[in-house]
């Protein structure tokens, strides 16, 4: 069955629940996000000051993270930097923290990546310092690091943050008020701002939460802004047959998700031309059994859908398909930069042509970008 957690709790936090037991579930929260946001902001300015000091990699590292709890589109932004500095001729590793792996497997993200990036090295481990040495040990000459915005412990010589332009501002809030990780204001650490989903909002809408958050980092907002869009490229089925998107065009689906942002993709499907007849969120990183293929199969049946259409990132967790069933088919994303595509490009191209030492620390800057 589908878990609506996840739903349920932004609404808590957005404040769409309306029912009195809801007020005071925010009320008792309230002081809880403030404690988490006061302890983030103190462990901010201990970084920022040198009070804590964080490990040198060895190597380049580019960071990709964002500000938010929840889907924000990161993961094709770390394949857009990843094939950039590929196509560079170095030689990339992702490192990241391998969040909701069983132990001896791959993370929901690893397993995606691995899809959208074949030959690609992913290193997952917890203390992502001994992540990036061991990424060095293997060839790689560059680090990008998922999901590590807030992990200040690995040096990094770029900062990209991805901000969804969907829901750009985490209701407000630091967790567990809001879906914030940190304050809006931790953002001039950054030396870039990719505004993803950026086609799904109107341009006055991207002209404001661009002003809502320069305002949050007191009227300044550093470094690249740029602004992308998921595109739909393909459809793939589990054996990674692929078909063009045209595979939806007025076709009944039924459709699930267990990812942070599920309304997002609900809403590529119906732009693409998909009746969705059925759509379930599961929480983010469900774990799927075969029970819940089987379910998923009568539940699709029973909506008269002629097949069930899911993201890269569940379908790789989809137990093997039993005979009989509908198809599951998956759809593929990539990122298209749109705006500052030149600027954020040249970020990373500056960063590519400085090559690491044959042995120590990293002792280049990029131009352009904050120091940590």
């Amino acid at each position: 069955m589908p878990h609506p957690d996840a739903e349920s709790f932004k609404q808590l936090v957005d404040g769409t629940d309306t029912r009195a037991r809801a007020t005071l579930a925010r009320f008792a929260l309230a002081p809880l996000g403030a404690a988490w946001s006061t302890m983030m902001a103190l462990r901010n300015t201990a970084y920022d000051r040198g009070w804590l000091t964080a490990a040198p990699a060895g190597l380049p590292v580019v960071c990709v993270g964002n500000l938010t709890l929840g889907g924000t589109g990161k993961t094709p932004l770390v394949a857009w930097v990843v094939r950039r500095l590929a196509a560079l001729d170095r030689q990339p590793a992702i490192v990241s923290r391998g969040y909701a792996a069983a132990a001896g497997q791959r993370s929901d993200e690893a397993a995606e990546l691995a899809l959208l990036l074949p030959g690609i090295l992913h290193v997952a481990c917890r203390d992502r310092v001994v992540a990036a040495a061991a990424a060095a040990v293997a060839g790689a000459d560059v680090v990008v690091l998922d999901d590590g915005f807030q992990h200040r412990r690995l040096a990094r010589d770029l900062d990209l943050v991805a901000v969804d332009a969907t829901d750009p501002f985490g209701c407000g809030h630091v967790f567990p008020r809001g879906l914030l990780r940190e304050r809006l204001s931790g953002l001039a650490r950054a030396d870039a701002t990719i505004l993803t989903r950026a086609g799904s909002v109107a341009p006055e809408r991207r002209a404001e939460i661009r002003d809502r958050l320069t305002k949050a980092c007191g009227g300044a907002l550093p470094g690249v802004w740029a602004e992308a869009s998921h595109a739909p490229v393909a459809i793939r089925d589990p054996a990674g047959v692929t078909h063009t998107t045209d595979w939806l065009t007025g076709r009944r689906v039924a459709a699930f998700a267990g990812i942070g942002n599920p309304s997002a993709f609900r809403q590529t499907l119906t732009t693409l031309g998909a009746e969705v007849v059925a759509f379930r969120p599961y929480a983010d990183h469900h774990a799927y059994t075969p029970a819940d293929r089987a379910d998923l199969a009568a539940w699709a049946r029973g909506h008269g859908a002629e097949g069930l259409i899911t993201t890269l990132k569940d379908l790789v967790k989809i137990p093997a398909r039993v005979s009989g069933e509908l198809p599951i088919m998956a759809l593929e994303i990539a990122l298209v930069v749109e705006t500052g595509a030149t600027a954020l490009g040249s970020l990373i191209d500056r960063l590519a042509m400085a090559r690491p030492p044959a042995a120590g620390g990293v002792s280049f800057t990029v131009p352009g970008a904050s120091p940590r």
